[in-house]
């Protein structure tokens, strides 16, 4: 009877143990599963818009172009994997990260204390701010506090949502796509839109726009690269990828190639 308690007594340990050494090896995978699977793969797949002219956009051969799909092809040739681009409406990218249809957002979004709940975000890999574009003829709107009782057209769940809302009175339009938005400023039903200095700097220029960017910057934003939450060592990895592009003139390159001009990230 005492050799049974024994054995028994030893059987006990023995599976308590097992079942330690079980539960702590999730956790070790967890945290390198995105950058292992992507590694594994042999495949980044990044999330954008697709729809955001010159920063990530189809060309006249059906194919993705654009100042972060330049980067993201960098990235990937650098973690030595092809990328893969899956265009998601802007709304729907965090969501589409956390249910894992992209590894990776390089799709123009501010990091924002917010977002940090949800996502993890890299160092920036640009850094602009918003503007405020009107008409050509139109002279009244040249700050910030002058959209108020004005009709301001800008992008849902964006950063410029939030500069618009932060002036009582101002009348808040929301759109999913900036080329909506941009139309109905042309058309005469909205009388200022809140966007990107960068963005609307190359569109007014590469399409003859009727319109101009009407004030100097009015918030400044650092974007980043979005992950899913709780990823280091994917996003330690990005970060030195990113650090090594900036190092050895490569992100300057490709900035100034969509933007001709000198980027603020160095």
């Amino acid at each position: 009877m005492k050799r049974f308690y024994q054995i028994a007594v030893i059987l006990l340990v023995v599976l308590v143990i097992t079942a330690c050494n079980n539960s702590s090896e999730p956790s070790g995978d967890k945290k390198e599963s995105v950058l292992n699977k992507v590694e594994e793969s042999g495949v980044l797949r990044v999330g954008f818009e697709g729809t955001y002219q010159p920063f990530n956009y189809l060309d006249d051969n059906n194919e993705y172009v654009g100042f972060d799909v330049d980067i993201a092809n960098e990235l990937a040739n650098r973690l030595g994997v092809e990328a893969e681009f899956i265009a998601t409406k802007w709304d729907s990218l965090i969501g589409g990260l956390k249910a894992d249809k992209f590894d990776v957002v390089i799709g123009q979004m501010t990091v924002t204390e917010e977002r940090k709940e949800s996502v993890d975000f890299t160092d920036p890999y640009v850094v602009t701010g918003s503007v405020l574009i009107t008409r050509e003829d139109t002279t009244d709107i040249t700050k910030l506090e002058d959209i108020k009782g004005k009709k301001v057209g800008v992008g849902g769940g964006t950063t410029f949502e939030e500069v618009a809302n932060s002036v009582d009175g101002a009348e808040v339009v929301l759109y999913k796509a900036v080329t909506d938005y941009i139309q109905d400023l042309v058309n005469g039903r909205l009388d200022v839109i809140i966007n990107d200095q960068l963005l609307m700097s190359y569109n007014i220029k590469e399409e003859g726009l009727p319109i101009r960017i009407a004030s100097d910057i009015v918030n400044k934003d650092e974007i980043g690269m979005a992950v899913k939450k709780n990823s280091p060592e994917f996003v330690a990895k990005l970060n030195e990828e990113l650090a090594g592009m900036i190092e050895d003139g490569t992100y300057a390159e490709i900035y100034k190639k969509w933007f001709d001009s000198e980027p603020l990230v160095k």
